[in-house]
């Protein structure tokens, strides 16, 4: 499946695993995200962390007129506020969309799929 931007010079199509790397980027510079988890837990294993390579698994993207809806799902290291994760990992993502492919983004959603108990927490 493909994400298509419509510009003055014409139509750009770009793949749902280049906006999914986009935003598991975003995810994995957020204070407090552990990683990127799987949409289907059950399947793929509870708590699994997802590499790189497997972000297209944990961000589900649509395309309504003109602008792209994202969900993603994460895991939260322990002890660190979820809402203030959640609100910066939205703002972040909606940054990187609106610059890196210059379209607006609609509506973001943040899963929050487990929570890890982090090793450098005091």
């Amino acid at each position: 499946m493909t994400v298509t931007i419509n510009t003055k010079n014409g139509k750009i199509d770009i793949s749902t695993n280049t906006v999914a790397t986009i935003v598991g980027g975003a995810a994995s510079d957020i204070y407090g995200i552990v990683g990127m988890a799987s949409k289907h837990q059950l399947r793929d294993g509870m708590n699994t962390i997802l590499n790189r390579e497997d972000y297209s698994r944990g961000v589900v993207i649509s395309q309504e007129n003109d602008k792209l809806s994202v969900d993603v799902y994460v895991i939260v290291g322990y002890g660190i506020k979820i809402s203030e994760v959640a609100k910066n990992l939205k703002e972040k993502v909606k940054y990187n969309l609106e610059s890196m492919l210059g379209t607006p983004a609609g509506s973001i959603n943040v899963y929050v799929q487990g929570i890890k108990v982090l090793d450098d927490i005091g």
